[in-house]
């Protein structure tokens, strides 16, 4: 996603995933997220049946990654694991946030692409409010943000 800004009210493709732990919080997400005009691709898991949260870290991360979404938000019990899995991918700063003050400098210092949220953590209201400031943060720029987002990317290669 690079720098790009998205400018506040924009309409953005959002992929999104959580485990069984996480599935809950993802259905409110993503009402949310439509409600305000996105575009979500939803890629599991559908029901509460235990599956594993790496497998839908990784496949939101890879959407995010590879172009076809802008955003991506991973949820799971904690949002430790989906964060851990989210950041194997290449190409992904993901965060986890559980208020609104990480959620805003995550976005404005390390231009994060992907949003890790705890079900067990969070209550609906505090992880939507996330959300939005999450969305809404654009990246500051400037040289020494810039410059460490760069050494991270370097450290991929």
């Amino acid at each position: 996603m690079g720098g790009r800004k998205i400018r506040r009210g924009a309409t953005l493709r959002i992929a999104i995933g959580s485990d069984h732990g996480g599935y809950s919080l993802k259905e409110a997400v993503k009402a949310h997220l439509l409600q305000g005009g996105h575009k979500v691709e939803d890629v599991g898991t559908h029901g509460q049946d235990p599956v594993d949260y790496p497998v839908y870290g990784q496949l939101a991360a890879e959407r995010v990654a590879d172009g076809s979404c802008e955003r991506g938000i991973v949820i799971c019990s904690t949002g430790i694991g989906v964060s851990i899995a989210a950041n194997k991918v290449k190409g992904i700063r993901a965060a986890l946030c559980c208020d609104l003050f990480t959620a805003r400098l995550t976005r404005e210092h390390n231009d994060t692409n992907v949003l890790a949220l705890g079900q067990y953590v969070l209550g609906e209201c505090l992880a939507l409010a996330i959300v939005d400031t999450w969305l809404e943060t654009p990246f500051s720029g400037g040289e020494r943000h810039s410059r460490r987002i760069e050494l991270i990317r370097k450290m991929e290669e």
